[in-house]
């Protein structure tokens, strides 16, 4: 993640939300700025995720307890669930079709699963990002105009949330039914697996059937929880960055001193640029494996889609899931490259200030903090994969590519 000036103004204090409005009550010239709830937007997916067993309450990470076990117990559940069917690919290794139809499967398990562990691992960090955003003034909304600015955001973050959720429902739905494909009386699982017991049996079959199940939505309901608390965190960058070029188009207008909220744009820019470096820590190892592992699987989904029987019930459950897959990675990318937008139209946001006015003092500090803000900053994993909608087409491109080459294997 390219965040270049972040050790501009190193030595500006941050005041807290409170402090600063303590501050602003004895001053009869400065606005008492309203508290925004940049947590409100999630407390669904946070209660969710605590029953999951993935988000311990209070301000705490996991810690020796009943908690932490039932953590424990509902992630070895599902590891065993993916287990079970990467074993059976060494069973049906020398069927194509077979394989494909494993893999396409296991992957983004286990790429789910990586998120789980990467979200227990970070969880601590995490909460100290939402208490930044609840508590540092600098990162608060000043006016209703930055409010709206906020709330649109979040509406196209909603529309492509509430999009992804039905894919997910619809897509659960038809791997429910899975004896509608077939038109024998042979017993069929959801997924196939291997067992070290015989699964054709009742009530074992039906224990089978269920604890699939249970796996397939448990993961789903990981990737509805986790996904909304990584891409937000991006919509929420990208606010700060439109806030900040709201304040710096008026940072010099006559109810302030001028250097005061030049000042004050320059400790908001240094606080995004240290809210973004702590979370890449976390990020970057999901948009890392999230884009090598949603180019395969979709490439294979395709393969798998043009196996089955149009209009039937695998029919559907394949088209609900690769549109899934592929809604999923383009919110990284879009949130992503929204980043790089707002961030990049910072440095226009001067010109539309007063500056012609200023002292020359403040014009050379304007030119110094202009320069910091010449390269745009990018979401990226490790600098390899900038979070972009190029890359979203490459990722497409390169599904596709997977998709030719086994059809030419199995022809």
């Amino acid at each position: 993640m390219d965040t270049s000036g972040s050790s501009t103004f190193n030595s500006l204090k941050i005041p807290s939300f409170k402090q600063h409005v303590t501050k602003n009550r004895k001053s009869s010239h400065l606005q008492v700025v309203e508290f925004y709830d940049w947590e409100s937007n999630l407390k669904i997916h946070l209660q969710c995720l605590r029953v999951m067993g993935l988000w311990p309450s209070g301000d705490k990470s996991f810690t020796a307890g009943i908690y932490t076990m039932y953590s424990f117990i509902s992630v070895t559940l599902i590891a065993c669930h993916i287990l079970t069917i990467t074993v059976n690919i060494y069973y049906v290794r020398h069927n194509l079709e077979a394989v494909v139809a494993n893999i396409y499967i296991l992957l983004p398990n286990i790429l789910t699963k990586l998120k789980a562990c990467f979200l227990l691992i970070n969880v601590k960090m995490f909460k100290e990002r939402f208490f930044e955003l609840q508590n540092l003034y600098s990162l608060q909304p000043k006016n209703q105009n930055q409010k709206r600015l906020i709330e649109n955001n979040l509406k196209t973050w909603r529309l492509i949330f509430k999009s992804f959720l039905c894919l997910c429902f619809g897509c659960n739905l038809f791997w429910m039914v899975p004896l509608l494909n077939v038109t024998s009386e042979e017993k069929m699982l959801p997924f196939l697996a291997w067992y070290p017991f015989n699964t054709k049996i009742s009530p074992v079959y039906e224990i089978t059937y269920i604890y699939q199940m249970f796996c397939t939505s448990y993961l789903t309901l990981i990737c509805l929880n986790v996904e909304p608390l990584v891409c937000i965190l991006n919509v929420y960058i990208a606010c700060q960055f439109e806030m900040l070029s709201d304040n710096l188009k008026n940072f010099a207008n006559a109810t302030q001193n001028p250097r005061e909220g030049f000042l004050k744009c320059i400790t908001h820019h240094r606080q995004i640029l240290s809210f973004m470096k702590s979370y890449s820590q976390f990020y970057k190892w999901i948009v890392f494996w999230h884009l090598i592992i949603s180019g395969i699987s979709i490439g294979l989904g395709m393969f798998q889609l043009s196996l089955v029987v149009p209009l039937s019930t695998e029919f559907y459950s394949l088209v609900s899931y690769e549109c899934a897959i592929i809604l999923q990675i383009s919110m990284y990318c879009y949130f992503g490259n929204n980043v790089e937008v707002a961030s990049n139209l910072v440095s226009y946001a001067l010109f539309e200030s007063t500056w012609p006015d200023l002292s020359k003092n403040m014009k050379k500090d304007l030119f110094i903090f202009t320069a910091n803000l010449q390269q745009p900053v990018k979401i990226s994993a490790f600098n390899l994969f900038v979070l972009s909608l190029d890359t979203l087409l490459k990722i497409l491109k390169t599904a596709w590519s997977y998709f030719a080459l086994l059809s030419n294997l199995k022809s």
